[in-house]
């Protein structure tokens, strides 16, 4: 009997199966286009994080600096934020539009010209992002200072990239504005499309599950808990229904309580609404109105018994009696 050992089942099959594969990438699918666009999401993703530096430079300043200059300091981030951003641009651009080598100069120009009206947005940028910040102290009990609510609450952060991610979107920069808020979204749980128009004093509580679709429109001081959803009523028509409004709009000093769903771009909910927890929204709410699911039941099984409790809803807290 001889002691070599067999090389085994998968030595014995690999190169069969790299054959199989290498077959597959020429069948025509779109997935194995030559002409993919190489976009690094990596740097998209350290153009949000000085940006955050950029918005909040006395939070996230260089500590290895013993002397702190803010003006080498912001100079340096933004000539990064926008060497980086114009070379990201420039690739979704040219992918985006299908040119030929002799429109290059054309698409490094518009690039540059998308990065430069990005970065005079910052002040705006900033300027709405403490509206958040103040509405996130105002609104809660459990935030202790303005450091805890910079550093520890995820619905900040995701406004904060999607306040960010906006401004590209409203550039017609295709692509890299829904990276940012995808990023966002794997890090808070928190899903916003970067088309939602959002105005001032923006407060996620929690945040956990919330999913805010393209053509949301978000009034001043609204307040939404998790589990949230302003949808679209049906998606059945696919691109056929690109550029059209599919999600609803939410008035002034509106409060959406946790696992509501508000859904369609003909809902409209007017000024001071207050929304219940689990509520199904398909229609528009007059300003002042509240709404909430009366009378749920619960039961209770103990042994051979099924006794029912009825579920009280109070000011949209809930009671078993």
């Amino acid at each position: 009997m001889s002691d070599k050992k067999s090389p085994g089942i998968i030595a014995d099959n690999i190169e069969n199966i790299v054959t199989d594969v290498l077959e597959n990438y020429t069948t025509g699918k779109v997935i194995d286009k030559e002409n993919i666009f190489h976009l690094d999401d990596e740097v998209i993703i350290k153009i949000i994080e000085n940006m955050r530096k950029i918005i909040l430079p006395w939070y996230y300043h260089n500590k290895v600096y013993k002397v702190y200059t803010i003006r080498n300091h912001i100079s340096m981030l933004i000539e990064d934020v926008a060497y980086n951003l114009k070379k990201q641009i420039a690739i979704v651009l040219r992918y985006n539009e299908q040119v030929d080598d002799s429109a290059e100069e054309i698409i490094d120009k518009r690039a540059e010209e998308i990065t430069v009206e990005f970065l005079k947005q910052i002040p705006n940028i900033r300027e709405n992002f403490e509206t958040d910040l103040q509405a996130v102290y105002d609104g809660d009990p459990s935030a202790g200072s303005y450091n805890e609510i910079i550093y520890a609450f995820p619905g900040v952060y995701a406004i904060m990239v999607s306040r960010i991610a906006h401004e590209l979107y409203k550039l017609n920069v295709p692509l890299i504005p829904r990276i940012m808020t995808e990023h966002a979204h794997s890090l808070t749980g928190i899903d916003i499309h970067p088309g939602v128009q959002i105005g001032k004093y923006f407060f996620i509580d929690h945040g956990t599950g919330i999913v805010i679709g393209e053509t949301t429109v978000i009034g001043n001081n609204v307040k939404i808990y998790q589990g949230v959803t302003l949808g679209a009523l049906s998606t059945r028509g696919g691109q056929k229904l690109k550029g059209i409004k599919r999600h609803p709009t939410i008035g002034d000093n509106v409060t959406i309580y946790s696992g509501a769903a508000v859904l369609g771009g003909e809902t409209v909910i007017g000024d001071n609404v207050v929304i219940g927890s689990n509520t199904f929204i398909t229609k528009s709410i007059e300003e002042g109105t509240k709404v909430s699911i009366k009378n749920q039941e619960l039961r209770y099984s103990q042994g051979k018994d099924t006794k029912p409790h009825e579920l009280i809803q109070d000011e949209f807290w809930y009671y078993i009696i």
